[in-house]
């Protein structure tokens, strides 16, 4: 990685979005990068759109904004296309992951993508029926390390253990494994 990595999150609030940005950020930070996260919301009510922000970086960040033109795009709500720009800001070269059971196609034709990095996997079916909630932001994580190459994939199954482990029980920690083993698998892309 060379230069600073830019990711915007979009999601409802009381999805785990934001704890997705914080979560992309342990995990790099471990593998001894600079990083941010950080939420944009206002007093939304539960489901309300929100977007949240990670910065990656090799050298230290001095940048304290919202990210207007993102490397990354990730939707961890698949209603929210067409309901918020989710392409805003973004050109031939951004990549996007959306947590949707659609194809990547039909959701490129539909925002007017230009990208050939457009990722599906759809993490809300994986997280109902591995852990039986509504949680995908361990799967949508899973599929954008095996999709951006950022992370290996072995190494990110590692690093959520120990990051998890120190939250929760052993029987949430080995289903957030499952999410991570069916995304990888599922995921599909341009």
């Amino acid at each position: 990685m060379q230069g600073m990595i830019e990711v915007r999150w979009h999601g409802r609030a009381g999805q785990g979005v934001v704890t997705a940005s914080q979560l992309l950020a342990e995990v790099m930070a471990k593998e001894g990068k600079h990083v941010q996260a950080f939420p944009h919301f206002g007093a939304e009510k539960r489901g309300a759109p929100i977007e949240a922000y990670t910065r990656i970086s090799d050298r230290e960040i001095r940048l304290h904004s919202e990210i207007e033109k993102p490397d990354m795009v990730i939707v961890a709500d698949p209603t929210l296309i067409g309901e918020v720009p989710i392409a805003e800001g973004t050109d031939e070269h951004t990549y996007f992951l959306f947590n949707a059971p659609f194809e990547p196609a039909k959701i490129k034709e539909k925002l007017g993508i230009t990208s050939n990095k457009v990722f599906a996997v759809d993490a809300t079916s994986i997280s109902l029926d591995e852990i039986g909630r509504d949680i995908p932001n361990v799967p949508i994580l899973a599929a954008f390390f095996k999709t951006s190459g950022l992370m290996d994939v072995e190494r990110f199954k590692e690093l959520i253990r120990e990051l998890l482990s120190k939250r929760f029980n052993e029987k949430i920690v080995e289903a957030n494994l499952r999410t991570i083993e069916r995304a990888i698998k599922e995921v599909k892309g341009l």
